[in-house]
């Protein structure tokens, strides 16, 4: 159990945080600081600004990494439908990986540029999509990512006329493989034979171990073609609810904008920002003036972005002292 939810990658994150802000833990405890991290990695919000390397360590990760961006960025395409003709509601992939460096500095542009060319497929990269089309692409590819490095190279054997499966041989003590050699009739515009294909792929689930898509439904996408390309592939995948749904991550297509939630805290924080403006004092340079300002820095765990708050909250006590002082 403790490897299947790994619970070693958490508790090794959760020491090594504890480490590094023992200063700031020191004051609230160790024990209070282990409950509001497990809390975090029950939430998912465990993932936010952190370091690639771990918002991709565990399929957990990945999935709180996806319903986070998600709810983030959703207003992005919202009135999509109602203004395609308007642009700004369409981004390139640069832009997109621009929203998705908000959440994780570090993140690889690979991982975006091939999220994209499942949506463009032979177009060029820097056209627009739509938030949808690119939410449900780069899904697939970041949560299933090891999965389709290997579902690639046994697309290009299949194209060669080689089939990636071994036989074992049962007699044999010395564990020998034979490999099946089909001859090689397809062309690269044709794809390959979507039977032989799925052969491959299930094969291929069954002994993987990284994250694969439900088998079953994989064969049901590909029970109704005969031949399939390799991005033909990867765009079934993206537009398949059933995986989506088995992946859990994310709403239905239809349900992608509605996250009442979400709403009510955007709501409350909107009151909040609209009652500060109002309460405020009036300024010369107009309501924009009355607005706070302040840069939030990217960080690795709620401790630091306490002891950050703390730090400017003195500085700019300091700062209005000697402001106050500099008018006497």
């Amino acid at each position: 159990f403790a490897a299947q939810r790994h619970v070693l990658t958490y508790m090794e994150d959760a020491v090594s945080q504890l480490l590094e802000n023992r200063e700031d833990i020191s004051q609230y405890g160790i024990a209070r600081f282990f409950t509001e991290y497990f809390n975090s990695v029950r939430q998912g919000t465990h993932i936010l600004f952190r370091e690639f390397s771990f918002v991709q360590a565990t399929p957990h990760n990945r999935a709180s990494f996806l319903r986070t961006f998600w709810r983030c960025f959703r207003t992005v395409g919202k009135n999509g439908g109602k203004y395609s003709s308007i642009c700004y509601y369409l981004l390139t992939a640069q832009e997109y990986h621009c929203l998705l460096q908000l959440l994780c500095p570090d993140f690889p542009v690979e991982l975006t540029q091939k999220a994209a060319r499942i949506v463009l497929m032979d177009d060029a990269m820097d056209c627009l999509m739509s938030f949808s089309d690119f939410l449900f692409a780069f899904q697939i590819q970041f949560y299933y990512s090891e999965f389709l490095e290997s579902v690639a190279a046994i697309y290009q054997d299949l194209l060669a006329g080689k089939n990636p499966n071994t036989v074992v041989v049962p007699t044999s003590s010395s564990g020998q493989h034979r490999q099946r050699q089909p001859p090689n009739d397809c062309s690269p515009l044709d794809g390959v034979e979507a039977s032989l294909f799925y052969q491959c792929l299930e094969s291929l689930c069954d002994r993987s171990k990284y994250s694969c898509p439900p088998s079953a439904l994989v064969k049901e996408m590909l029970s109704s073609a005969q031949r399939l390309t390799f991005y033909g592939f990867l765009m079934a995948l993206a537009k398949d609810q059933g995986i989506n749904r088995a992946l859990g991550a994310l709403p239905d297509k239809g349900d992608l904008f509605l996250d009442p939630a979400m709403d009510q805290e955007l709501e409350k924080l909107i009151a909040q920002v609209s009652g500060l403006s109002i309460s405020g004092p009036t300024s010369s340079s107009g309501d924009a003036a009355n607005l706070p300002v302040r840069n939030s820095p990217r960080i690795n765990s709620p401790w630091k972005l306490l002891h950050h708050r703390r730090k400017m909250d003195a500085e700019s006590e300091g700062s209005n002292e000697e402001t106050d002082s500099s008018e006497n």
